[in-house]
Formats: C-alpha cells, sequence, structure tokens
C-alpha cells in the first residue's frame, strides 16, 4: 500500500493513525533472518504460534512456576510489586490503582514562565507557544536540585501535533492536501515541538507544583533552538545548507520521542521520526514524493524521506527538499541539553548515529565507560547501543562531554543459539568502506542504516525503548510488526503478523554493559493469552487486567523492578484496554507476571515513565488523549475532533479541547511506590 491510499483509508482518524500505518511498510531492503526467524529457530516456530512451548523452552522463559498449577506459585512467591491491581478497560478518565493519587502537573497550553500568557485555545500564537508547555509529552526525565529529593528539573520531549484536536474548524489536514493550514498554523506547530524544561517542587501538602519563577524554565523547539553538531558529521558537506554553510549549526529539534539522562543530569532528546516533516512538490502520477532525481536519493529511500506530513514545507524552505536536500542530514541525532543553563547551547551528537532514536538510556558499565542503547523504530530496523572510549569520571561528567563524541556505536545481531553480538559501525570494518559508500566515519554517522544493512543486524519487530539495568541486564521494548510475513519470522521475533510486540532480555557478558556479546531470551510474548493462535506468552499467575499487548516506553526503579508503558496506536480496540502502565516481574517463579498499576482516557498513549531517586514520586506523560481509535470507544464511535471530541481529559471544560498532559503519581499517605 502506497502513502496516498493510506492517507485517504477510512479506519484512520486522524492524522497520527494513517501515519503511523504508513511507517509499517518497512524502507529495510535487508529482510533475510529477521528476528522473528531467531525465535522460530531457537524455541520452535509451531509451538510459538500455537502459543505452546516445550518444558525447557517454557521453564526457561518464566521459571518452574509455568509447570504448576495457577496460585501454587503466588502461595510460594509474592509480587515485589505491592498494590492492588488496577482493572482494564477504556473511558474518558484516567485510573490509577487503590492507594494512589495521579495529579496533573502540566498540561498543553500551561504557561511555564513568568512572562508567559494564559492558555487561550481559541487564539493561538506561536509567540505564546513559545513560552508555554508544548504538545504531545512524550519522554520525561526528573533530576533534583542540590541534592534535595523535593525539588528538581523536570525535562519533557513533546513528538509531534494532532492538528484535528488542536485547532478550531480545522479537522483532518493530510486527507484535505493540507488546504486549510496557513504559515500561523504552522509556526504554532513548530513551537509546540521540542522539548520543555522546568523547575517543580513539591509542597508542605505533598503535591508537586511548578515553581514559575524559575529562571531555569524555557522552551526548546523546532524553529527558535540553535544547536551545534559535534562527533563526525559534524562540518561535513552532507550537513551543509544556504543557511548554514558550515555544517556545524542547526535551528531546532523535531519529532522528539523517548530520550534519557545522563549520569551527570544532561538531559538527550531523541529524535525519532524526523522523515515525516520534509517535503516535496514533486509528485508521481499517483502523488507520491518522486525522489529520482534528488542527489541524495539512496539515502532519502532508506530514511522515508520526504514524509509529507506536515505543511512545513511550504512555508519554510529549508523543509522543502527540493531546496534544501541536505536538510534531513540534519536530524535523526540524539540532542543534549544542559537543563541548569538555558544559554548553553543544545548539542546534536552525530557520533551516535542518524536513525529514528527511540530513546537514549544510559548507564555506566562496570568498567567504568558510558553506555547509551537506542532502538530504531520502524519495522524491521535495528537495536544499537553506544559505548564512550573512555571511562566517565569527575572531570569528563560535563555538558559537552567527549563521552557523547569518542567511543564506538554498535548494532545488534541476534543469533538463534540465544547470543547477541554488537556489531561496531567503524569506518574500514568489513564492508564499510569506500568501495561500498562510505568514505569516512561521517558517512556512517549520517548513513547509519545502511551501514547496518551491509553487517547484517537483525531487523527487528520495532524496537523501541531499551532500559539497561545495573548488573548488565538490558530490556528491549520490541511494539509490534503486523507487517512481518510467515517467512520472515526468525528466533528473537517470532510471530508473524506480530500485533501485539514481545520484550527481549539481553544479559551482557561479564555484567558488563560495554561487552561486546551477550545473551538473549524473551521475557514475554505479549497479547491475550486466552486466544491460542496469538502465541502469546506471560506467567500463568498473570490476570487478565494483567496482559497487555504493545510495549513502548519502559523504566527501572530503585529496586530493579521493571516498569511497561503501552503504545496500541488504533490497535486497542484488538484488546479493549486503554493504554497504561505495568509492572512486570522479571525474576524468579514469577518471571513474566504482569500487573496493571494506571491506565489513560480514551485514544491517550502513555509516555514516560520516570521514578524521582527516592522512588516516591512517579512522572508518567499522556499524550493525544482522545485520539487515536475513538471509533472503538462504545459510546462515541466516532472520530474527534477539536470540537467534537471523545474526552476532554484532563480539564473536562465544554470550551477546551482534550489537552496531552504530565501526570505525578504519589502514595497516599507518602511513602515509595508499589513497597
Amino acid at each position: 500500500m502506497d502513502r496516498k491510499s493510506i492517507i485517504h483509508e477510512p479506519e484512520y482518524g486522524n492524522k497520527a493513525e494513517a501515519f503511523e500505518a504508513f511507517d509499517d511498510i518497512p524502507t529495510n531492503p535487508n529482510l533475510s533472518n529477521t528476528i522473528g526467524d531467531v525465535i522460530n529457530a531457537r524455541y520452535g516456530r509451531r509451538d510459538v504460534l500455537r502459543g505452546m512451548l516445550g518444558v525447557s523452552a517454557t521453564t526457561a522463559l518464566f521459571g518452574t512456576s509455568a509447570l504448576v498449577a495457577p496460585g501454587e506459585a503466588a502461595a510460594a512467591t509474592a509480587s515485589r510489586y505491592v498494590f492492588d491491581e488496577l482493572t482494564w478497560g477504556n473511558d474518558e478518565r484516567h485510573h490509577i490503582a487503590d492507594g494512589y493519587s495521579a495529579d496533573v502537573l502540566l498540561r498543553w497550553g500551561d504557561p511555564i514562565t513568568a512572562d508567559a500568557p494564559d492558555f487561550d485555545v481559541m487564539n493561538q500564537t506561536a509567540a505564546a507557544q513559545l513560552k508555554q508547555f508544548g504538545y504531545n509529552n512524550d519522554y520525561v526525565g526528573f533530576w533534583p536540585l542540590n541534592d534535595d529529593p523535593s525539588r528538581g528539573v523536570l525535562c519533557v520531549n513533546h513528538e509531534y501535533t494532532n492538528e484535528e484536536v488542536m485547532f478550531p474548524g480545522l479537522g483532518r489536514q493530510d486527507r484535505a492536501g493540507f488546504e486549510g493550514m496557513t504559515k500561523e498554523l504552522v509556526d504554532i506547530e513548530m513551537a509546540a515541538h521540542g522539548g520543555t524544561v522546568v523547575e517543580i517542587a513539591k509542597g508542605a501538602d505533598g503535591k508537586w507544583a511548578l515553581v514559575k519563577d524559575s529562571a531555569l524554565n524555557r522552551r526548546v523547539t523546532a524553529s527558535t533552538t540553535a544547536m551545534s553538531f559535534s562527533g563526525p558529521a559534524a562540518g561535513h558537506d552532507r550537513l551543509k545548507t544556504s543557511a548554514d554553510p558550515t555544517g556545524t549549526t542547526v535551528i531546532g529539534t523535531i519529532n522528539n520521542c523517548a530520550g534519557g539522562m545522563t549520569p551527570w543530569g544532561t538531559y538527550l532528546m531523541a529524535e525519532e521520526n524526523f522523515h515525516g516533516y520534509f517535503w516535496t512538490d514533486v509528485v508521481d502520477a499517483d502523488g507520491n514524493p518522486d525522489i529520482s532525481e534528488q542527489p541524495e536519493a539512496a539515502s532519502m529511500k532508506r530514511y522515508g524521506v520526504p514524509g509529507r506530513w506536515y505543511a512545513w514545507g511550504q512555508y519554510h524552505d529549508r523543509f522543502n527538499i527540493d531546496k534544501e536536500p541536505n536538510e534531513p542530514n540534519r536530524f535523526g541525532y540524539i540532542v543534549e541539553v544542559d537543563p541548569f543553563n538555558p544559554d548553553a547551547t543544545p548539542i546534536k551528537h552525530t557520533a551516535l548515529g542518524r536513525f529514528r532514536h527511540e530513546g537514549a538510556e544510559t548507564t555506566i558499565a562496570s568498567d567504568g565507560r558510558l553506555v547509551i542503547y537506542s532502538g530504531d523504530d520502524n519495522r524491521f530496523d535495528y537495536q544499537y547501543k553506544w559505548v564512550s572510549a573512555a571511562a566517565v569520571t569527575e572531570e569528563n561528567s560535563v555538558f559537552g562531554s567527549s563521552l557523547l563524541s569518542e567511543g564506538t556505536l554498535y548494532v545488534a545481531r541476534f543469533d538463534a543459539d540465544g547470543t547477541v553480538d554488537w556489531m561496531p559501525l567503524i569506518h574500514g570494518y568489513g564492508p564499510l568502506t569506500a568501495e561500498n559508500g562510505f568514505n569516512s566515519q561521517a558517512d556512517i554517522a549520517i548513513d547509519t542504516r545502511m551501514a547496518a544493512d551491509l553487517l547484517g543486524a537483525t531487523p527487528m519487530d520495532r524496537p523501541e525503548d531499551a532500559q539497561p539495568r545495573g548488573d548488565g541486564t538490558a530490556y528491549i521494548m520490541l511494539t509490534n510488526n503486523s507487517r512481518r510475513q510467515a517467512d520472515q519470522v526468525d528466533a528473537a521475533n517470532p510471530r508473524a503478523e506480530s500485533r501485539f510486540g514481545h520484550i527481549i532480555e539481553i544479559k551482557e557478558d561479564g555484567g558488563n554493559h560495554a561487552a561486546t556479546q551477550g545473551t538473549w531470551s524473551i521475557l514475554v510474548l505479549c497479547g491475550d493469552p486466552e486466544i491460542a493462535e496469538v502465541g502469546a506468552q506471560w506467567n500463568p499467575e498473570t490476570s487478565e487486567n494483567g496482559w497487555f499487548g504493545s510495549p513502548d516506553n519502559c523504566a527501572i526503579d530503585t529496586d530493579g523492578r521493571l516498569w511497561i508503558s503501552t503504545d496500541q496506536g488504533t490497535g486497542w480496540g484488538r484488546t479493549g484496554k486503554s493504554d497504561g502502565l505495568y509492572a512486570l516481574e522479571t525474576e524468579g517463579d514469577l518471571r513474566g507476571h504482569s500487573k496493571l498499576f494506571f491506565r489513560c482516557p480514551v485514544g491517550g498513549e502513555l509516555c514516560g515513565p520516570y521514578f524521582t531517586p527516592d522512588s516516591e514520586t512517579l512522572f508518567l506523560a499522556v499524550q493525544h488523549p482522545g485520539t487515536d481509535g475513538t471509533k472503538d470507544l462504545k459510546g462515541f464511535e466516532r472520530d474527534s475532533t477539536f470540537e467534537d471530541p471523545a474526552t476532554r481529559w484532563p480539564d473536562f471544560d465544554p470550551n477546551m479541547p482534550p489537552r496531552p498532559s504530565v501526570v505525578v503519581v504519589t502514595k497516599d499517605g507518602g511513602g515509595k511506590i508499589a513497597v
């Protein structure tokens, strides 16, 4: 299916749904020996598809509890997550487990600076939005100020915008050829992208609030924030444009999905679906972009440029590849922001590679080096990690550290024998030579996907967030891949038409996250375990409330416990469950046991999650409430619009549309979450 036909499919109720479906079409030409093939070779395709594994594989996944009657394991081993499980469902409100409060902290449009105007949804301006909380909050990070757990800096990504519920009277713009868009509306969208940095504090009542007069409060946007490049691609000819003939500076960051915090407290923003923001006026007979005459055609094809998801290129030349063919090469990186110094210029670290970064989760390896895990969130793309050349020291634990520019980027190959090999993306290594189009390390940094293709990395089922734990374990979220065919399954991606995703656990050799080899296993195969053809695998103690689909973001709390948030998109109708936050056991007889803790209002995706260092506060981000799959909400059963949304969460004001918001979770009466 091509881009034009997807846009006009009636099943997609908003632009985000349509282009998520478009993104299902892989750009990777290397579809042999995918992760599904590897999983099937390791565990047996027929057993996986039947939802039944052999004794040895079952105990490897879930321990001996999988071989005893339900209830016996619970009697022998108590859950490490102490809370009464929430009941599943989907409605216009958010819900939290008994004994906890979930308070809205920041909403789209909230003023974040002392001079910011109040939010006026009927009279939005770009100037106002630049001083107000942005749209579609995704990653959330927190860093205490002066070691005070009750005061700190909150860092939030703003991934994209939904015009149909953001602007009055506009409706779906992609279906209408963006006829209703104006430069003024485009500029508001650009101002709503990027990130927010604010100071927050806990009051005497135990509630968190914005410190509105803090000098730290600011927006990082697609339209106004100047950034520099570091690493091998900085200054390269392929990064030079008419606005930046040196190839060393760029304005803005876009589609910031997940992210991370460095061990020294700087904020990492991952640029994910950057391809969707670029435009061309050249189309073929079917109305699809024609890049055949573009000088960067091969690279553009591999990255899906131009997506034409937005009308930005009609008003800003730098987003039109006909006028600035190098501009796409300046996006798709990890951006470092110093939250403690508003005057510090953010840095795009090209050494960490250019792809659709989902997350930048950091850890310090047992040998002292910095390690960053990041997935490439596209069907059949790859899992990466960065290992610094030097160990982390007090001297180099600073903003702009060489730890983010000097080191090695690796891509993963998952083998059927249960090993994972991290292959270095280094110029001159194997096929990464001039003969194959890589003239220097700069070309590898710019065309990371194409370099990983040549190395034979394992195509994955949409690798999203990856969370390292201090003991050398990492958890990889594989959201779904409905495009995977039966002949494309492998050991690490075992199901054709995988609509529910799975989670892989990596154990790095020697417990060292910097190791170049390790072992892997499946933690859970997601979906409804009662439907055999789904092939789901959960610990048998998991209740009907606890299983989930489409794992996306994740977090590990101070007790080493894994928490999973979900992003089902339009697919929530297949489960009947809203997106939410789940506590997932990773050890012992309850390995693979999941419990529901929080759920979103209809149409919303849960992002974050992030714990304060004392584990007494949990930050969650609910983005695009009232948009995805609203046709499946009983009693509503139509597409949401600004005037007629499926929910008006969180304000429930008849004059206000739904607003993406950050939620603060605390335990009633105080104390650590789920303890």
